[in-house]
């Protein structure tokens, strides 16, 4: 069987250990061929296939990004994408596809698995909103960032005495926010699944310079304030139709400063979140996705996606794991309140 790898989406750490474990276990024990695809589904459209063998893995262990690229792109948005995904297949022997990928990805894979191409997905984003897996990798690697971002920002806004507010990357979901913020030890912690009264949040901010202590404000790019829409720099969609976030930070400093008469900075770490070496955990995790994803090739187990559950590996169904988000539930959002204001 000769089967084809691809990374979709965003980069995030840990993609290049899935590869490693994924093409190790299945040219050692299943005697398979493999083949890179460049740059996500894009490599499918352009005739991008590159070989992948046990020398090319070796090292990459550590890697953050991916050796083989990635891009947001939709098969389905481009003339005659499946026909040209199809092409590509037959022209390289590919009997089978290895997705890794988020929600848009795995989206697409769903979709072209409907229309009879073999694959097994697996979840990958540090957003950690694909439902059917506790995390995806990348996760712990983004939390471990933004938390020692605001452990810096501490002691520099207590100096200034002024108030700091740190986006973190969730579209859809708070979990990096909750997470990072509540390890930080955040004042204020705004999510998307709950929209938020700048009126509190500027109360909250108040109390805390009261106490002569500075504040820090932790935000998901994705959250909203209850009387408004998603503050945005960039009104512009991505191939899936995802608006490009950014700028809820910078609004939320400029009306805690107007409001509360103190001055506030904004900090975004954007991509910082997605770069550099994977978390031990990560590295772990995405080891293991890799060789339950190839036992799933193996076993024919197509339509599939790898999930973490507990502390044991499983197999969902794409369909239900690209059915909706997974988001933050309101009963743990709530657990922390008393660490707000």
């Amino acid at each position: 069987m000769k089967v084809g790898v691809l990374t979709g989406g965003g980069d995030c750490p840990g993609l290049n250990a899935v590869i490693r474990s994924v093409v190790r276990k299945g040219v050692q024990d299943y005697s398979f061929d493999f083949v890179g695809i460049r740059d996500g589904w894009l490599g499918l459209l352009k005739n991008d296939v590159v070989p992948l063998d046990i020398s090319s893995v070796r090292g990459i262990l550590p890697r953050g990004g991916t050796i083989l690229g990635s891009s947001r792109t939709n098969p389905f948005k481009h003339e005659n994408g499946m026909q040209r995904v199809r092409e590509t297949l037959a022209a390289h022997d590919v009997d089978a596809l290895v997705v890794i990928g988020g929600e848009d990805t795995l989206g697409a894979a769903m979709e072209l698995s409907r229309q009879g191409i073999d694959l097994v997905g697996v979840p990958k984003t540090i957003d950690n909103d694909v439902t059917g897996t506790d995390y995806t990798f990348g996760f712990d690697t983004a939390v471990g960032i933004a938390t020692e971002a605001i452990d810096r920002l501490h002691t520099t806004a207590e100096s200034h005495m002024r108030a700091l507010v740190v986006e973190v990357m969730g579209r859809h979901s708070g979990w990096i926010a909750l997470h990072a913020g509540i390890a930080g030890g955040a004042n204020v912690i705004l999510i998307p699944e709950r929209p938020f009264d700048i009126e509190q949040v500027c109360e909250q901010v108040k109390s805390r310079f009261q106490i002569n202590y500075a504040p820090i404000v932790v935000v998901a790019e994705g959250a909203v304030p209850k009387e408004g829409q998603m503050i945005v720099k960039d009104q512009s969609l991505d191939e899936f139709g995802h608006v490009r976030l950014s700028g809820i930070g910078e609004w939320l400093a400029q009306e805690i400063s107007a409001r509360t008469e103190k001055d506030a900075r904004t900090t975004v770490l954007g991509h910082i979140q997605r770069g550099g070496t994977p978390s031990a955990f990560d590295r772990w995790l995405a080891t293991r996705f890799g060789l339950h994803a190839i036992e799933a090739v193996k076993d024919g187990d197509f339509g599939c996606m790898v999930a973490l559950e507990s502390t044991r590996i499983v197999r969902v169904s794409l369909a239900d794991a690209t059915a909706e988000n997974k988001v933050v539930e309101p009963s743990l959002y709530d657990e922390f309140e008393v660490f707000f204001g």
